[in-house]
This record gives structure tokens, C-alpha cells and sequence, in this order.
């Protein structure tokens, strides 16, 4: 997926929740910060998207322009229909959403999950694409380390689960290659 195909399913989502303002949670959700992020990024064909005022109406999304919709047959893209419990995300994310707007949104809006926040989720989730991608993110330098470390630790999980994602993210970074020494703390 590319800027322009997200722009166009904030604005088609917009238009079938009758809901000006869509938030991004996914992972294609780094294109509001990132218009021209790597293609490593943006393999994903799907937007997990819902209405930021009405998150029960994502299902209206999910069925007019989701997966096998004659939507996703038109344009080989689609939303995924989801709300504002799908992802884990760290505390005041929703103050940190990146603003998507402009003449291909229509009078859209499209709120994106600030990067850091996004990496965060995607280091909970923890799924083999979901590493490769926050992999990617640290190798392009597309996140600052510290940033990420301090957005962990509000993380809403057991103690517990935040020291192992602590360990994990100390584990990516030391396979990735990058111009800078990891702070470890």
C-alpha cells in the first residue's frame, strides 16, 4: 500500500461511517508520518481503520470496503473494519495521533498512530511480521530508541511482560545495524 491508497480509504471509510475523523492503527498507519516510507513497510494491502467518534461503526467499514469487497476486487487494497481495543498501545497514544488530511481525503481525516506508538504495538504483538517490521523501522532509523523505551514502560501490561519486551526490543536492536550505540536502560 501506498500514501495515496491509504488517503483513498480514509475517505472511502469516512464516507460509508458517515464519520469525518478515521484512525490508523495498523501498521500501515506510518504513512501519516512517513508519505514515502520504505517498501519494507508497506507490503501490508490491508488498513486497520475505524471511526475515531464512533468505533462501533467499523463494521460498516469492514463490510462495504473490506477484504473480498467488490472495494478490495476494484483497487487490490482494503480497511479492516476494527475499534480502539485492538491494538495494546501506550499511554497518551491518542494525543499522538498524526493528522492525515489533504486534498485526497475529501474533508477526511485521517489519525494516524504516531511511529513510536505503532512500534510499540507491534513489539506486543509480536508476530514474526511484526518484529521484520519494527526491524525495519530501527535499521531506517524511523524511530529513536529512547522515545521507544520510555513508550514500552506505559505500556497497560503485567510488570513481567514489560521486562521481557524490554529484552526483546534489546535483542532487535542488537541485530540491527545502525550508526549508534543502544542505551540498554
Amino acid at each position: 500500500m501506498n500514501r495515496a491508497a491509504l488517503e483513498h480509504i480514509v475517505r472511502a471509510a469516512a464516507a460509508v461511517a458517515d464519520e469525518r475523523d478515521i484512525v490508523v492503527i495498523g501498521s500501515q498507519s506510518v504513512l501519516g508520518q512517513f508519505p514515502t516510507a520504505p517498501d519494507a513497510l508497506l507490503v501490508s494491502i490491508e488498513a486497520d481503520v475505524y471511526p475515531r467518534h464512533a468505533p462501533q461503526k467499523s463494521d460498516l467499514i469492514d463490510g462495504a470496503i473490506g477484504e473480498l469487497s467488490m472495494f478490495h476486487q476494484a483497487f487490490g487494497y482494503y480497511a479492516h473494519g476494527v475499534d480502539d481495543r485492538t491494538a495494546t498501545l501506550p499511554a497518551g497514544w491518542a494525543e499522538r495521533l498524526v493528522r492525515l488530511e489533504n486534498e485526497n481525503t475529501a474533508g477526511a481525516t485521517g489519525w494516524c498512530l504516531d511511529v513510536h506508538d505503532l512500534a510499540a504495538a507491534k513489539l506486543v504483538a509480536g508476530r514474526d511480521k511484526d518484529l521484520t517490521f519494527l526491524r525495519v523501522l530501527l535499521k531506517e532509523l524511523m524511530v529513536d530508541v529512547p522515545t521507544l523505551q520510555e513508550r514500552i514502560t506505559t505500556l497497560p501490561v503485567p510488570t513481567e511482560r514489560l521486562v521481557g519486551l524490554r529484552d526483546l526490543l534489546e535483542h532487535l536492536v542488537s541485530t540491527v545495524s545502525r550508526p549508534w550505540t543502544y542505551n540498554g536502560s
